[in-house]
C-alpha cells in the first residue's frame, strides 16, 4: 500500500525529482518555464532555491517517502498582492489516485494559515488538462474564468482556465 504524504523537499531529493520531472507529459501541461527534458542541473537548482526559501512555500509530494511530485505557492506582488498561485505536479504513475486533490487542499490551506494578507489562492491549468480541472474542483475551486486561445505549448493554441479558491 502506498503512502503520500506532503514534505518540504531535501536536497537528497534530486535523483528521484529528475526521474519524474524528465517526463514530457508533464512539462506538456507546463509552462515554458518548466525545462524539458529536466536535467540534473536544473533539478539541483530548484532544489537549492525551495530548500532555502523561507517560509518554504514548495512541498514534494511524496509517495513512500519518494518525490514524485511537487507543488507550490508563488506569491504575487503589485496590484495582485492578495493573491497566490498554486502550480503543481505528479508523476505520471500516480495520477488517477487523489494525491493531487489532497495536496491542492493542503497546500491552499496553508496558504491561508500562513498568510493573512492572503485572500485568494488560484491555479490556471490548460483548457485541455481535464484531469487539472478535476483535482481542483473536487478540492473546492471555482472556475473563474475561461481565456480562449491565450497560450501556447509546442505549437498549440490553448485557453487558459483560472480557478480559484477564496478565504
Amino acid at each position: 500500500m502506498e503512502s503520500c504524504t506532503l514534505r518540504p523537499f531535501r536536497l537528497d531529493d534530486l535523483e528521484a525529482l529528475v526521474k519524474h520531472a524528465n517526463d514530457p507529459s508533464i512539462a506538456a501541461k507546463l509552462t515554458d518555464a518548466f525545462p524539458n527534458p529536466y536535467t540534473e542541473e536544473a533539478g539541483r537548482v530548484f532544489l537549492e532555491r525551495v530548500t532555502a526559501a523561507d517560509p518554504l512555500t514548495h512541498k514534494t509530494i511524496a509517495i513512500n517517502d519518494e518525490a514524485c511530485g511537487a507543488i507550490g505557492l508563488h506569491a504575487q506582488h503589485d496590484v495582485w498582492r492578495r493573491n497566490m498561485e498554486l502550480g503543481y505536479w505528479l508523476a505520471k504513475e500516480h495520477r488517477g489516485k487523489g494525491y493531487m486533490t489532497e495536496a491542492i487542499r493542503h497546500m491552499t490551506q496553508f496558504a491561508f494559515a500562513q498568510y493573512p494578507h492572503i485572500d485568494r489562492v488560484f491555479a490556471r491549468p490548460f483548457g485541455s488538462n481535464i484531469a487539472s480541472q478535476r483535482a481542483l474542483e473536487k478540492a473546492g475551486f471555482t472556475l473563474e474564468a475561461r481565456l480562449i486561445g491565450t497560450m501556447v505549448k509546442n505549437g498549440v493554441i490553448e485557453d487558459e482556465l483560472i480557478y480559484a479558491m477564496r478565504r
